[in-house]
């Protein structure tokens, strides 16, 4: 057999390009971040003191931000940024992962809550420039997220979680149906569901309404935040709230008395699914004054291989609420609540939160909020630049705008960026920087 003059094993290779451009496309979100201000932001909220990674916070969060967006999911794969031509469009000097990684050890956890105010900063200069909701609804989803560990010197992450991994345990809110995170919070592997949840929520509902959101707000959450503490702090900001309930005993008395009439079957993955709806007083036994709210509930027949308890007819899932408005509507509703896992995988294997890398708590922290800031970013040049009110994968959007090849060329003092001819999002890409160039920050 005669080799082909054609074959792979005759393609001269050399990385010999000053001028070659990998992941151009970051071109996108660093404009936005460069009309947010959120370098500066950095620099002026991010006080480390005398740490050895102090200086220049702003150049060093923003490399690990792009990065995120690029893909890297390690401190060292922050290097792939330094080819030639990638700080001209980035805007900002980029640091050795050497450099990340001392700065990264620097953080405590009370120098990563200074990111905390980054991120809320950013979040109202970005509702400002056109992603916020305004005076519409606002839907907030709580969840938590185990983020597993395979170190016995992780701070705070060597501990078993409810899931039986190592790992760590951290607090999200997140925005239905964009899928921006709101507000984020490390915690230890063994810290269960609702740990510290009332208080996260408080500071979630001080920064959405500080961002501009003035329309009426609803909370969405499983059974692991069904609290007095979680429920107590939603009508203090006045707040609605839907909240699984965990079976127990009461609950099943309650179900057992709704009449077989008052059931109204529903479309439904399963046959036989039906919603009615009772009163019921959620925490009775551990307030002087219980309040009674709407309990709505789902029954379905069991799947094969379930396991109920004998002679049990039906599977049931019951959220209480004190919202307005149909029950079917409001059981539809809440069933989106699972949406949010979308956001909390992309943010896993999206960016970089599939693992944290440090063995400090501190680190991980900071790690954690820079990572929100990349995938925030991501959803608001959707929102801002794309016209995108749903959510969109980070895998999705990398392959169509991030990580688009390019050619930098110089001529006259103006850099000049060639992207490929005919690429297939080429119409979306333009429309999209000549939006997020028109961004001006409203202080």
């Amino acid at each position: 057999m005669i080799a082909s003059s054609h074959t792979l094993d005759r393609l001269r290779v050399g990385f010999d390009d000053d001028h070659l451009v990998a992941d151009a496309g970051l071109l996108l979100p660093a404009t936005l971040a460069e009309h947010l201000g959120l370098k500066d932001l950095l620099d002026r909220h991010v006080d480390l003191g005398e740490a050895p990674g102090s200086a220049h916070p702003g150049h060093k969060a923003m490399t690990l931000i792009h990065s995120a967006l690029a893909g890297g999911d390690c401190i060292d794969d922050a290097a792939g940024l330094a080819a030639a031509g990638n700080e001209v469009i980035l805007g900002h000097e980029l640091r050795a992962p050497s450099t990340l990684g001392t700065f990264l050890r620097s953080f405590t956890f009370g120098h990563a809550r200074q990111l905390d105010e980054v991120s809320r900063e950013l979040l109202r200069r970005a509702w400002a420039a056109g992603a916020g909701s305004g005076e519409a609804p606002f839907v907030i989803d709580i969840d938590s997220t185990i983020c597993e560990t395979y170190g016995l010197h992780k701070e705070g992450g060597s501990r078993f979680t409810y899931t039986h991994v190592r790992g760590y345990h951290p607090l999200l809110a997140l925005a239905a149906p964009s899928g921006e995170v709101l507000h984020s919070r490390l915690r230890g592997g063994p810290s269960h569901t609702g740990r510290g949840a009332a208080s996260f929520l408080t500071e979630c509902f001080a920064r959405v309404r500080q961002a501009g959101a003035t329309g009426p707000i609803t909370v969405r959450a499983d059974s692991g935040f069904y609290t007095r503490h979680v429920t107590g702090a939603c009508e203090r900001a006045g707040a609605a709230y839907s909240i699984t309930v965990k079976m127990r005993p009461n609950l099943h008395r309650v179900i057992a008395a709704i009449p077989e009439e008052d059931w109204v079957p529903i479309p439904y993955f399963l046959e036989g699914a039906a919603v009615a709806e009772a009163t019921f007083a959620p925490f009775a036994g551990k307030t002087k004054h219980p309040k009674s709210v709407r309990l709505i509930v789902r029954r379905v027949r069991p799947t094969p291989g379930s396991q109920l308890a004998l002679f049990c007819e039906f599977s049931y899932h019951a959220f209480i609420t004190n919202r307005e408005g149909e029950m079917l509507d409001l059981e539809a509703d809440h069933r989106r609540h699972a949406e949010c896992e979308n956001a909390i995988r992309d943010l896993k294997y999206g960016v970089g939160l599939n693992h944290l890398p440090s063995g400090r708590f501190g680190a991980n922290a900071a790690w954690l909020a820079l990572n929100v800031m990349a995938h925030n970013l991501l959803r608001w040049v959707g929102r801002i630049g794309l016209d995108q009110v749903t959510f969109i994968a980070t895998k999705s959007a990398r392959r169509r705008f991030l990580s688009v090849p390019a050619r930098l060329t110089r001529s006259g003092g103006q850099a000049t960026l060639h992207l490929p001819r005919r690429w297939p999002w080429t119409a979306s890409f333009l429309h999209a920087l000549a939006i997020l160039r028109a961004v001006r920050l409203l202080t």
